[in-house]
């Protein structure tokens, strides 16, 4: 049997799955499908499970089950393209013909000292657990600081404000207003909307240091009960140690098929693959269509295509709250409770459509 191993069951995996279960693979062909836990985590959501809006089984869907997926659950510590093989940290060892590295990403501290020691994160299910608790067992009146003002920074702050009305939230951009890559009237409706619900938001930071109890910011000194770190992601270690030809970011390089430049058998999608596209759920997934295409093609004996349909990301859509929110689509920015709507209603067809496998 041919083994299609793939690396972690994030959006760019879970988009392989859909397309290929039930049965459009060969059929001497097995997938393996590696993860440290048993479902599938959106992401996209753990804003929400670390200001306690929602619950963990929210964020969760159930992993496609099929006799021809094998489950393998485990820490990765190796992967071996001379071997063809992946090792995991209890020994076990999963050969592949195919392998398709999904691993995503970690929080980059650009060497901030303090702050992998001293914040919380909303990277994994694990952390954003971690960071609900902690969030949500603060006494009246504390004061959390949220380091970056990004997507994840912004929806994290709204939400954590309508969990927790009185908690002093304090929200610091690097840049001179919110989202400064968008439109004006994005920024300012955002921006209007923390400055209606009392989230501090501090423009032109730089934070250069983080204690259990105190941000630095240039050079004053902000006392804080809480700190979460939204400010940047990098590759997970594995991947940035691995034996590979890289970008400035750590992400290992890829061509328009999505495989290794020198390694046309490893695949790399999501956040820890070298895009000149922002990282997010839509883009894996767009990788995932693609390499299944590759995919399939090989199986079949066929010539690739000589060039790659180019991936058109179609925008973004953040939440202010359980009612309000911000969609970027094709040039047209919509702002409030259809936005809101619209977001949400793109997460029940995601969920309906993954867990209908």
């Amino acid at each position: 049997m041919r083994k299609l191993v793939l690396l972690g069951g994030g959006y760019g995996n879970m988009r392989i799955l859909l397309r290929l279960l039930p049965n459009n693979f060969p059929e001497d062909t097995m997938i393996t499908l590696i993860d440290r836990t048993p479902f599938h985590s959106l992401k996209t959501e753990f804003y929400a499970l670390a200001a306690g809006t929602t619950t963990d089984k929210k964020v969760r869907v159930s992993f496609p089950e099929n006799p021809r997926l094998e489950m393998v659950y485990g820490e990765i510590s190796k992967i071996d393209r001379k071997e063809k093989s992946v090792t995991l940290e209890d020994g076990q060892v999963i050969p592949y013909d195919d392998l398709v590295i999904g691993l995503g990403c970690e929080d980059d501290y650009h060497g901030v000292p303090g702050a992998e020691e001293n914040s919380y994160s909303i990277q994994t299910i694990a952390k954003s657990r971690t960071t609900f608790e902690k969030l949500c067992g603060l006494p009246p009146g504390s004061v959390v600081g949220i380091v970056g003002a990004g997507l994840s920074g912004i929806e994290l702050a709204s939400e954590l404000r309508e969990s927790r009305s009185d908690l002093k939230i304090k929200l610091f951009d690097r840049s001179d207003r919110i989202l400064r890559a968008f439109p004006e009237k994005l920024s300012k409706y955002v921006k209007d909307w923390f400055v209606k619900n009392n989230v501090d938001v501090i423009a032109n930071s730089n934070i250069t240091k983080v204690e259990p109890t105190r941000l630095y910011n240039h050079e004053e000194v902000i006392d804080v009960d809480a700190v979460v770190w939204t400010a940047g992601v990098r590759p997970v270690k594995i991947v940035r140690e691995m034996d590979a030809e890289k970008d400035k970011k750590g992400r290992p390089l890829v061509n328009q098929y999505f495989h290794l430049i020198d390694d046309e058998n490893v695949f790399v999608v999501g956040d820890c693959a070298s895009s000149d596209l922002p990282a997010s759920a839509q883009l894996a997934e767009e990788q995932g269509e693609r390499i299944v295409k590759v995919l399939k093609h090989r199986w079949n004996n066929e010539a690739l295509p000589e060039k790659m349909p180019e991936i058109k990301l179609k925008g973004f859509m953040g939440s202010l709250g359980k009612k309000q929110g911000f969609v970027h689509l094709a040039d047209t920015t919509v702002t409030g409770r259809i936005a809101r709507l619209m977001k949400s209603g793109l997460l029940w067809m995601y969920k309906r459509q993954n867990d209908s496998q």
